[in-house]
């Protein structure tokens, strides 16, 4: 079994390799991408390659606003969310934590986001919040606040909703991201069954008639069809969905990230929220030793994992 260290330091590392992985691949039909055996950093020769100016393993907007999210919560002790909206604009405009400083890949609704916050839109209200905008880009991040959280569940959920204001307004994009951080922490936990215990957790804690508890048995979950397939696309609920049929039917993490890559579309999403999860369950040995060694930016990364074990290893964390 792996440590809990192993686990966070999976969990991270596993959201970067998933979405490098799926880079390449992106915008294309299922029908048009590789066997799982032959999906790689480099894709096969003659395949042709979303963003074929970026060299293999390169993480892309989900991995650098993950990252963004990471040392905002190390830097303040809490979430803050003008330092996040801040983060995010500095990654728009400068490269911030993105690999060489290169930005290649941008969501439509988060650039209108931080556009909106860079005018001065508070950071509370810079997401848009209609029914239409419930794309991935806040789900894609989050996964750092389950691997950085100390406080209970209640709190967990509640940051995680909190989070996706800044891109992302809308009760379901927000509701989807409170139920992965608890699926991860559950996974963290060592849980037998992360994502059902997750989905009860979520339904615990918000009693029928309540806003977010609709949106979870409405939208996102549907009574008595829980168990609707995901397809890989950027809207926020199906990505959760297929990241939780990648991780149940995948196997071991190259499993989980190919499968989350065949379904096509928004590939490196994802297979960044699979892989994500599919590190903190099998740890960071379980990922591929020549995926590993052959990410970028692993500099930018280094200080952060450290900070982050260290805020687990401090007496504030028994």
């Amino acid at each position: 079994m792996p440590s809990r260290e192993e686990r966070l330091e999976g969990g991270l590392w596993g959201l970067l390799v998933g979405d490098a992985l799926g880079v390449p691949y992106e915008f294309h039909a299922p029908e048009a991408i590789p066997p799982a055996r032959d999906i790689e950093l480099e894709p096969p020769a003659g395949f042709h390659r979303a963003h074929p100016g970026v060299p293999a393993g390169t993480w892309s907007d989900d991995g650098a606003h993950a990252l963004c999210l990471l040392d905002s919560l190390l830097f303040k002790g809490h979430l803050d969310l003008d330092d996040l909206g801040r983060r995010l604009v500095n990654w728009r405009e400068w490269g911030y934590l993105a690999v060489d400083g290169q930005v290649f890949d941008v969501g439509i609704q988060t650039d209108r986001a931080l556009a909106m916050f860079r005018a001065g839109a508070p950071a509370t209200s810079a997401g848009p919040s209609g029914v239409q905008d419930n794309g991935n880009g806040s789900l894609m991040r989050v996964l750092p606040l389950a691997l950085w959280h100390r406080g209970s569940d209640a709190q967990l959920v509640s940051d995680a909703m909190h989070q996706s204001l800044v891109t992302h307004g809308h009760v379901r994009a927000r509701v989807c991201c409170a139920l992965y951080c608890l699926w991860a922490r559950r996974a963290l936990e060592g849980a037998a069954r992360p994502w059902d215990e997750a989905v009860s957790g979520m339904r615990a804690l918000y009693p029928p008639g309540s806003e977010a508890r609709e949106e979870l048995d409405g939208a996102i979950l549907p009574l008595g069809a829980e168990d609707t397939p995901g397809h890989g696309t950027g809207y926020v609920v199906d990505c959760l969905r297929s990241a939780r049929d990648c991780v149940a039917t995948g196997g071991d993490f190259e499993g989980v990230v190919r499968g989350a890559i065949r379904l096509g579309h928004d590939t490196d999403t994802t297979a960044a929220v699979a892989g994500g999860i599919a590190g903190v369950l099998g740890g960071v040995r379980a990922i591929p030793s020549r995926w590993r060694s052959a990410m970028r930016g692993t500099e930018l990364v280094a200080p952060l994992l450290r900070k982050l074990l260290a805020h687990h290893a401090s007496p504030s964390a028994q």
